[in-house]
């Protein structure tokens, strides 16, 4: 007989803290991991202790949502015991905390996640929770830090976990039914469950005991679901207890998904043992990363079959072609992790279709999209950086790499040149045009519906810069693609200054008609001077579009993706899914577009060191910052245009992270140089 719950009859309503509304994530280098907020209370469909990619990095799967937890003493009050106190914090429809989370008294987010909890006598206990790297598998201990008047002691304390599982796709929802079985496999120190017989099994391991009490739990709300427009309410299956006595030692709880990588770790030596062993391989690796914030671009790498592969963003992106060639060159270029560069990119030299490669790979479902005329040019300029970087490494890369890499190089110029799909190719004038109808195909490519919000048909100018640099890598390899280069810059020169405003065209040529052009006031403009390694202005009007840009689209965070006196500028990225798509290029501020501006700003104003101090006060500074909200360690996808410019999107986000690095080797790490490319305008 399955009972039912309700929420405690002691939850009250208070509004949750800030800084305990901000995200912490564990990443498993598979495209699993867990997440929550500081306070423990999931606020969205993705948070949870155990979500395993069940074909890395795809298919992702949420098996363990999270857990209720409190200590149970044995002293006595009036010949009762007290009643039990909750370290766990959960919402409960309608607007109903569990408890407040005042007890939560520390938090560190370094090497891993780790909370104090404090009691009402003052009993501190410490709790952590880690996954471990290539391990579909999550490590929780807890013990007890401080207990005043009691020498230290743990006598009388009895930790009690009840678990909350699931076994769903990360962006559905859980819901009562018959079909979940709370059966139970037990044996020392071991407890599997299996809810579903289609997904792989619960393993679990612990130095405690267990009690089966199978119970429904219902009615968990989602309050950043409900902030997005969607379903906010969920309900797990819960079937038992787990519980420790915490004078015996730390409480130690793994869980691991069955049959994926970890899981043949829960049928070896005692849990204690596991996750000592654990502990110690993952102090060690993380301290070998650096900062922290190499340490966070480290949670974007991840296996796919026998190669590597960016995460775009946690929790809802997997590995998406632009984003990735755009990652990588911060991740792993500006961080010396050559080889694994290498690996993210040898994973798509084989890809190339009619000279474009695919936006997101076929196994996610739906079949290869080609939908993006800018990633295809993305990869050219990240594999001209990587070699660069091997070289100026002193590195060789290898001979059957470098040939595939080049191999890949000049189809995509190939392809571009002679036309392709969406109507892209380069035209009689040397530059790319771009674009049909219905089809969003840069990267502002909200769409809803069949509404296009930045259609950008023609010759958009980001696209003309990375044609421009794909050519001149490409040049290494065939000289004659050096004409070309040159005669699309000089159309450029000619084709989009916008004398009137003092800055460049957005799009030239627009909706695909001669001599239109597009005059909205966006931050594509700035890949003209920064952002790639080739510029294509230079002296007065490169200035002048800096501090355009500087004037109308830069916020602490970032830059805004459409000036604020623009017409269609949406102040505030919020609401549903129509609202927040029609505001995500429209005003919405992008953290990874500070990477170009800065080096755009450090090629008109000089590079020595007193203008590098500068830029990083001015812009480095604010964003790292932001590392301290939101997700913790890590940047944005996007923030609201208008201040306080409330970040959004993904709390964790690929791009974001690898610029804010590059900047940083740009600016602290860098000695003081020219910069590359002061290119001369025809």
């Amino acid at each position: 007989m399955v009972r039912r719950s309700r929420p405690s009859d002691r939850g009250v309503i208070v509004a949750a803290l800030p800084d305990l509304a901000a995200e912490w994530l564990e990443a498993d280098g598979l495209g699993g991991f867990a997440s929550s907020t500081v306070s423990g209370e999931r606020r969205r469909r993705y948070h949870g202790l155990l979500t395993v990619a069940l074909i890395p990095p795809t298919q992702r799967t949420l098996l363990v949502n999270g857990y209720a937890a409190w200590i149970e003493s044995a002293s006595r009050r009036n010949g009762s015991p007290p009643a039990p106190e909750y370290l766990s914090v959960q919402r409960y429809a309608p607007d109903v905390l569990s408890r407040s989370p005042d007890h939560i008294v520390g938090f560190r987010l370094d090497p891993w996640p780790t909370w104090t909890y404090r009691l009402g006598d003052g009993t501190e206990i410490e709790h952590e929770v880690l996954v471990a790297r290539d391990h579909a598998l999550a490590v929780l201990r807890w013990r007890v830090a401080r207990r005043p008047g009691r020498q230290e002691s743990a006598v009388g304390l009895r930790l009690v976990v009840r678990p909350f599982l699931s076994g769903r796709d990360i962006h559905a929802l859980h819901h009562e039914n018959p079909s979940f079985r709370f059966a139970a496999d037990v044996t020392v120190e071991r407890v599997c469950w299996h809810p579903y017989a289609s997904l792989p099994p619960i393993l679990s391991a612990h130095n405690g005991s267990y009690l089966h009490d199978p119970v429904w739990y219902r009615a968990f709300q989602l309050d950043e679901e409900r902030a997005r427009g969607f379903d906010a309410h969920e309900d797990a299956g819960s079937p038992g207890l787990l519980s420790w006595n915490l004078s015996g030692g730390d409480a130690v709880w793994i869980l691991a998904a069955g049959g994926h990588p970890g899981s043949e770790l829960i049928g070896t030596d005692a849990p204690v043992a596991v996750a000592e062993a654990l502990v110690r391989r993952e102090r060690s690796r993380r301290a070998q990363l650096g900062s922290p914030l190499r340490g966070a671009a480290d949670a974007y790498m991840a296996k796919r079959g026998d190669g590597k592969t960016v995460i775009a963003g946690y929790p809802w992106f997997t590995d998406w072609g632009r984003d990735t060639f755009i990652s990588v060159r911060g991740l792993c270029l500006a961080t010396g992790r050559l080889e694994d560069a290498l690996a993210v990119l040898g994973q798509w030299a084989g890809l190339v279709s009619e000279g474009m490669l695919p936006n997101r790979f076929v196994d996610e479902g739906g079949g290869s999209e080609f939908n993006s005329a800018d990633a295809s040019l993305w990869y050219v300029v990240a594999v001209g950086e990587l070699i660069a970087a091997y070289r100026a490494a002193g590195k060789r890369l290898p001979a059957g790499d470098r040939a595939a890499l080049g191999d890949a190089v000049m189809k995509i110029i190939a392809g571009y040149r002679e036309g392709t799909r969406y109507g892209i190719g380069a035209d009689h004038d040397g530059l790319l045009r771009a674009g049909v109808p219905g089809v969003q195909l840069t990267w502002m490519d909200a769409k809803v519906g069949d509404w296009v919000v930045t259609p950008r048909i023609g010759k958009p100018v980001e696209v003309q810069a990375l044609w421009v640099n794909a050519l001149r890598i490409g040049a290494m390899l065939d000289p004659s693609l050096a004409s070309l280069a040159d005669r699309a810059q000089t159309s450029f020169a000619a084709r989009f200054w916008n004398d009137e405003r003092q800055c460049l065209y957005d799009v030239v040529d627009a909706d695909g008609i001669s001599g239109k052009n597009d005059p909205a006031f966006r931050p594509n403009q700035i890949f003209a001077v920064g952002g790639l390694p080739h510029q294509l202005i230079a002296g007065e009007r490169a200035a002048a579009v800096v501090a355009a840009v500087e004037r109308e689209l830069l916020t602490p965070l970032g830059l805004r993706s459409l000036g604020p006196n623009e017409p269609g500028y949406r102040p505030r990225y919020e609401g549903g899914p129509v609202e927040r798509d029609g505001a995500y290029h429209q005003g919405t501020v992008w953290p990874w577009l500070i990477g170009p501006f800065v080096e755009a700003w450090l090629r008109v104003h000089g590079d020595d060191a007193e203008t590098r101090v500068e830029a990083k006060r001015r812009f480095l500074d604010p964003l790292m910052a932001h590392l301290d909200e939101a997700g913790l360690g890590h940047v944005s996808e996007v923030a609201g245009g208008d201040p306080p410019h409330r970040p959004g999107g993904c709390p964790f986000q690929a791009w974001s992270v690898g610029e804010l690095l590059r900047i940083e080797r740009l600016l602290v790490e860098a000695a003081p140089r020219a910069r590359r490319s002061r290119t001369r305008v025809g």
